[in-house]
C-alpha cells in the first residue's frame, strides 16, 4: 500500500508489523520510504475509532460526565462517548448506546456534528462527534449498570454558554469535549442549519484490521 503526494513521490509501506497487542489498541511499526529516498520507521497506535455525544436539552443545557482517567490520573469532564467495538454498529447507533450506558438517555434528534482525526502523526484514531436532542430519560429498570471508572461516574447537566467559558479558561481539556462544545456553540449561531446528516460519509473511519 503507498500513497502517491502532489509531487509524485510514494510513500510506500516497505516493511510493516505489529509490536504490541493490547485490549483495545495496537502498535504497528511501519517501514516507509520518504522523499529523501530514505526509509524512516513509523510507529502507528492503531485505534478501532470512537463516537461522542453532545446531548442538548431544551434549555441549552449540555450533557457532561466526569470521568476519571488512568493515562492523566484524574477524572476529566467529557462528552458521553465510546468506542467503535461491535462490528457492523453505524456510528449513531453506537452514539446512542453510549448515551444511554453512560448517561441514562434517548434522543429523538440526531445529526452529525463533527469529524475528528486525534493525532494523525502517531495514530489512526478518528472520531464522529454527533448533537443528540429532544432527550428523554431511560426507566430506572433499564438503566444500564455502570463498571469500572464509570461506576464512579458523574453526571452533570451545564448551560452551553458556561461550558464553552470553560472550554477557555482550561478547565474542560478532553479533547473531544472540546472539539465538541466549541462546534455546537457555531452551530447553534446559524440555527443548527449546516448540520450533516448522520449517515454522511467518513472517509478517515479507522478500517477493522484483517
Amino acid at each position: 500500500m503507498a500513497f502517491s503526494s502532489e509531487t509524485g513521490h510514494r510513500y510506500e509501506v516497505v516493511d510493516s508489523d505489529i509490536a504490541f497487542t493490547g485490549r483495545i489498541i495496537s502498535v504497528r511499526r511501519d517501514a516507509v520510504r520518504m522523499p529523501d529516498g530514505g526509509v524512516s520507521q513509523r510507529d502507528v497506535v492503531v485505534h478501532p475509532g470512537a463516537v461522542g455525544v453532545v446531548a442538548l436539552d431544551e434549555a441549552d443545557r449540555v450533557v457532561m460526565v466526569y470521568q476519571y482517567r488512568h493515562p492523566v490520573r484524574r477524572p476529566l469532564w467529557e462528552l458521553p462517548a465510546g468506542i467503535l467495538d461491535v462490528p457492523g454498529e453505524p456510528p449513531v447507533e453506537a452514539a446512542a448506546r453510549e448515551l444511554a450506558e453512560e448517561a441514562n438517555l434517548t434522543a429523538g434528534r440526531w445529526d452529525l456534528l463533527v469529524d475528528v482525526l486525534a493525532s494523525p502523526g502517531m495514530t489512526n484514531e478518528a472520531y464522529r462527534v454527533f448533537l443528540a436532542r429532544e432527550l428523554a430519560v431511560v426507566p430506572v429498570a433499564d438503566q444500564h449498570v455502570r463498571v469500572h471508572e464509570e461506576a464512579d461516574m458523574q453526571i452533570a447537566r451545564v448551560d452551553l454558554d458556561r461550558a464553552v467559558g470553560r472550554v477557555m479558561d482550561g478547565s474542560i481539556t478532553n479533547a473531544m469535549a472540546v472539539v465538541g462544545l466549541l462546534a455546537v456553540a457555531t452551530a447553534r449561531l446559524d440555527g443548527f442549519t449546516r448540520l450533516r446528516p448522520v449517515d454522511a460519509p467518513w472517509e478517515d473511519r479507522p478500517r477493522p484490521v484483517g
